[in-house]
């Protein structure tokens, strides 16, 4: 059954499935937006952009990206199967990936697919490109943010932004991420912090400082956006 769930045809037609509900609900959630002043700017600029959310947020990801206005967007999403699936939903949603995983260390080249997606994910950064990333995939621990962020930022030399996501009422997945799926007429919140920026290192104390701080900082961003539908 697994492998006739994860075979090419079976994926393109769960992939449409998925991105067309999405589509239907993103469309219809009364959205509540918090510090957008902090990324308007960033919007504005034209310039290269990573932006951070759980990986448990991503069926409301798109809703963060206004159409027309911002940097164009890629999806960092990893090279497994299930990455495969979303990678193809996704791109039914205007958000085209880039195939690899954020480094675990500060070797992207340790990451599953790294080093072809950093080098990716780096043209595509300094050419002004918008990167959309989860930094506690694939697998996990959800919202441990690791380093691999810090160091793309530091390399690319763009802002980082976390935005937190929540939906009310919405589907909780008894997933490893503990995933959040909505439904169509729901409530849905958007905060945002940053923007943050990194030193080009490889110094592991400093990206690691880094990386508490902004998974910290990513998860105050979600809690609040949580009590905002209280």
């Amino acid at each position: 059954m697994k492998a006739f769930v994860r075979s090419p045809g079976v994926q393109r037609v769960l992939a449409f499935v998925f991105a067309s509900y999405l589509k239907l609900c993103l469309a219809t959630i009364r959205w509540r937006r918090e510090e957008m002043d902090r990324v308007e700017a960033v919007w504005d600029s034209g310039e290269g952009v990573i932006v951070c959310f759980w990986h448990g947020r991503i069926g409301l990801s798109p809703a963060c990206w206004p159409v027309g206005r911002a940097q164009e967007p890629r999806a960092l999403i990893s090279l497994s199967p299930d990455g495969q699936f979303i990678a193809s939903a996704m791109e039914q949603i205007g958000f085209p990936a880039i195939r690899g995983s954020a480094a675990r260390t500060a070797s992207a080249a340790k990451a599953k697919g790294g080093a072809q997606a950093f080098r990716d994910a780096l043209k595509w950064l300094k050419g002004g490109g918008g990167l959309a990333i989860t930094p506690d995939g694939p697998r996990g621990p959800a919202r441990e943010m690791t380093l691999g962020t810090a160091t793309l930022a530091g390399m690319s030399g763009v802002p980082v932004m976390l935005v937190g996501l929540a939906c009310e009422p919405c589907l909780r997945l008894k997933s490893w991420d503990k995933g959040v799926l909505p439904l169509p007429f729901a409530r849905g919140a958007i905060v945002w912090d940053g923007p943050f920026t990194a030193p080009r290192t490889s110094d592991t104390d400093t990206l690691g400082h880094l990386t508490d701080a902004w998974g910290a900082a990513l998860n105050a961003a979600t809690d609040r956006a949580e009590e905002l539908l209280r």
